[in-house]
């Protein structure tokens, strides 16, 4: 059994460094995508090409009963605030590069922690908090206020992180009594539904074949890296998981010197490594939390 267990760790986290992965692809490819097309008809394309793709393979699976919800508010809102997130990371993406963006974002783990103790009731300890700070430190040091790398636009990709917290938060209560395939298809077409009002405004026509293929990929992107996050949290404890989430920060950086030549200044690097460690030593503070209850 213990060789078992470790055995499906190891298999969850390369689940899980597979779909991070994805999840850069895909913010690399809306920041190039959004330099061509409206920002509005980019979140579409990103939801109706997943919506498409997940809707082929949960069909098959679960048949209509994947329509069967206990909670339609829930899944209505939670599409909602999907959408935001989204609508806020594109935008974000237009002002900053790939690899601080994803660093800011990478704080969403740690603010979830703090607001769990009001929001689910849960215990939160001064450990916690601290590396909270930490992780908001780091944030100041990207966007650097009172400097002229700070602007009111830089904003946005803070307010992305409350909203993004939001959307943990509401997805861990429905994690509880929704099924995963039941979620992520009200989702994925709850998102294309809202994105689709404004098409309206936003619609141009894309007649290149690569801007076509790279609308595409946003959504193949998004769809298999949902997918191989709920397989690796299905085969890995989520203490297990938490510390190899921040790998995605090492692709985005990746993607965004291998597309846009760029390269973060110290004073990001800085930043970027104090998020990385704040978030590595909440994943190692849940394992020897976990440990102790087992020991206890």
């Amino acid at each position: 059994m213990p060789h078992q267990k470790k055995h499906n760790a190891l298999i969850g986290i390369c689940l899980l460094l597979f779909a991070v992965m994805c999840f850069a692809t895909l913010d690399t490819t809306s920041k190039r995508v959004t330099t061509e097309i409206p920002l509005m008809m980019a979140v579409w394309a990103r939801y109706f090409f997943q919506a498409l793709l997940t809707t082929a393979v949960v069909l098959p699976i679960k048949g209509l009963d994947v329509v069967k919800t206990n909670n339609p508010r829930q899944q209505i809102t939670r599409g909602l605030l999907l959408v935001s997130v989204t609508g806020l990371a594109f935008a974000s993406l237009q002002l900053m590069p790939v690899g601080e963006f994803t660093a800011i974002v990478m704080t969403v783990p740690l603010l979830v922690t703090l607001l769990a103790t009001r929001m689910l009731g849960e215990h939160v300890s001064t450990q916690r908090v601290v590396l909270v700070c930490g992780g908001f430190i780091g944030t100041l040091i990207i966007v650097r206020p009172g400097t002229q790398v700070f602007g009111w636009p830089l904003l946005i990709p803070l307010a992305l992180v409350v909203v993004n917290a939001a959307f943990q938060l509401l997805t861990s209560k429905m994690a509880r009594t929704e099924d995963a395939m039941t979620t992520q298809f009200y989702t994925t077409w709850i998102g294309t539904a809202l994105a689709s009002v404004p098409l309206f405004w936003f619609w141009m026509p894309v007649t290149d074949t690569q801007l076509l293929l790279e609308l595409v990929l946003m959504g193949v992107s998004g769809c298999i890296g949902h997918f191989l996050l709920i397989l690796a949290f299905e085969r890995s404890p989520a203490g297990t998981l938490m510390p190899y989430m921040y790998a995605q920060i090492g692709f985005a950086m990746l993607g965004d010197w291998l597309i846009f030549q760029h390269v973060p200044d110290h004073g990001s690097l800085l930043g970027i490594g104090l998020i990385t460690l704040s978030g590595l030593a909440g994943g190692l503070l849940t394992l020897y939390e976990l440990r102790q209850k087992t020991q206890g």
